[in-house]
């Protein structure tokens, strides 16, 4: 019989081997692991050194501002003569004034087809008018006004072109209407007209679209452009003929989304699809555009009282409309009370102008009968009511960081701004706009300069907002009450052993810095 097989020397052999390998690999993983801690060391310091050269330098500022007036593109309305009369005790009171427009009066000539000759003096010294009183303008072109010599000395002349009238196949139709008066109707089935209406909106935003003097537009058709126009009042409606068709309306609601750079708003009544095809028309509703209400708050307004007409058109013209339109109207002449009762604490009809001004997102009211005697009607009153509409910005922090300051601004009022405007450190502007920020909610913005401080933290100097479409003369205001707390303010001192100081994130920092430092356990503002 053979031996059994003995491996033991071989063993030994492979033993020792193994005991290399296990020694050379044991030193290639403890050499990794020291490499390893020394990378992650690295990014660890890296990522720290990062963001203390970012964030570590941000320092809150201490600011205060206050809403006391007014703001710019708010409010309630009166028309210029009353604006005149009462400026002395209301010129504070309210920031807009409104005004008709008749657009023959600044068409000089044009040709079928052709050029249009413009003479915009009558238009630039209303303008002006209501500039002087450091108001804006809301302003409406029309050109049928029942019953009032508004264009000539007779009482109904419509303010078409005089060049258009002198075509041969241009005839308008008179109706004495019922309450309303004598009443000519512009020819819809003229061609140039309905050329000329669509091209005079072209000219006009090209001209003021930018200006300061202008607020909103609004724009229709019908008795004083508000869609009114009753077959009970005498009036025979025939669209294409006394009133524009549905076709061409939408063709010139269109083309004037395209071409308007004002914010312009059309009457709730065009809702009724007896004259338009808002109603059943989504992609008329998907046109950017505002709303008014030319009889805002009378008795029958809300849906569940007498009839619920005018909350019903504003529902159907869209109830998200105000996000991104600017609405607006007239309080309602339907009792000769109601311009002079709406602004009563107690309200009229049930319901209060605070409320219903929130309810509709409304940004301007025309009022300009409110003004009287009455106990509830005196200047005050009205400030507060045109304060309780729009807008109202309120700044909830600000810091800097010696090269950019960051603000967080919320809107603490009814309905956005319509237009852009900017929160400014000098001549720095921020990249972001105020415009369309909406009701309650808040939005932070950026300028690319510091902000300078005092040596409690406190802004030397306010930030402030800036707005191409408001008058030189004007602000737009904002509420802010921060302040820097939680920190002792120090004098710098040569005594004393050396101590570690950094900032409130951690940032070792020299003896030459100055702010709020941590040192020995405490915030201290060293100056």
């Amino acid at each position: 019989m053979k031996e059994p097989f003995d491996l033991e020397p071989k063993n030994t052999v492979i033993d020792n081997h193994f005991i290399k390998i296990n020694v050379y690999l044991c030193n290639v993983v403890s050499k990794f692991e020291k490499n390893m801690k020394k990378i992650v060391s690295l990014f660890l310091l890296n990522a720290a050194l990062a963001l203390n050269s970012t964030a570590a330098d941000w320092q809150m500022v201490g600011l205060s501002s206050k809403v006391t007036g007014v703001q710019p593109m708010t409010g309630l309305v009166l028309w210029p003569e009353e604006a005149k009369k009462l400026y002395s005790t209301y010129g504070d009171a309210h920031a807009l004034e409104y005004s008709y427009l008749a657009p023959c009066k600044v068409v000089k000539n044009g040709e079928v087809d052709g050029p249009i000759e413009y003479d915009w003096t009558y238009l630039e010294k209303i303008l002006d008018d209501v500039k002087s009183r450091n108001h804006q303008a809301v302003l409406r072109f029309f050109y049928e006004y029942p019953g009032v010599p508004m264009v000539d000395g007779d009482s109904g002349t419509t303010a078409v072109p005089a060049y258009i009238k002198a075509q041969k196949n241009y005839s308008e139709l008179f109706v004495d209407v019922k309450e309303d008066g004598p009443t000519y109707y512009a020819d819809w089935s003229n061609k140039e007209l309905k050329r000329f209406t669509k091209q005079f909106y072209t000219d006009f935003s090209k001209r003021y679209g930018k200006d300061p003097r202008i607020a909103f537009l609004e724009v229709g058709f019908g008795h004083w452009s508000e869609y009114h126009i009753y077959n009970e009042d005498g009036v025979d409606l025939q669209l294409g003929k006394n009133f524009p068709s549905k076709d061409y309306q939408k063709e010139f609601f269109q083309h004037l989304s395209e071409v308007m750079e004002i914010p312009w708003a059309i009457s709730i009544d065009a809702a009724d699809d007896e004259y338009t095809s808002f109603a059943t028309d989504k992609a008329l509703r998907k046109l950017s555009f505002g709303l008014f209400d030319d009889s805002f708050m009378h008795k029958g307004h809300e849906l569940g009282s007498d009839d619920g007409y005018n909350e019903e058109c504003w529902n159907t013209m869209g109830e998200n409309r105000w996000k991104t339109g600017v609405c607006g109207g007239e309080i309602s002449y339907y009792s000769s009370s109601d311009q002079k009762n709406f602004t009563s604490e107690k309200g009229m009809y049930g319901h209060t102008w605070d409320e219903q001004s929130d309810k509709y997102h409304i940004t301007f009211m025309i009022a300009n009968d409110n003004p009287s005697k009455n106990k509830y009607n005196n200047v005050g009153r009205f400030k507060e009511c045109s304060m309780a509409t729009g807008y109202h910005f309120v700044v909830t922090s600000c810091k800097t960081d010696g090269t950019q300051t960051k603000i967080v601004v919320k809107n603490d009022g009814v309905a956005p701004l319509y237009k852009d405007a900017y929160f400014a450190i000098g001549s720095i502007r921020s990249g972001e706009s105020l415009r369309g920020l909406l009701p309650k909610e808040s939005v932070e913005v950026t300028i690319d300069a510091a902000l300078e401080c005092d040596g409690n933290g406190n802004a030397l100097v306010k930030p402030v907002i800036e707005s191409d479409y408001i008058l030189d003369t004007q602000t737009i205001e904002y509420d802010c009450d921060i302040a820097t707390t939680g920190a002792e303010v120090v004098k710098q001192s040569a005594e004393g052993g050396e101590q570690q100081r950094y900032t409130v994130l951690g940032k070792k920092v020299s003896d030459d810095y100055r702010g709020i430092v941590v040192t020995n356990g405490k915030k201290v503002i060293e100056r």
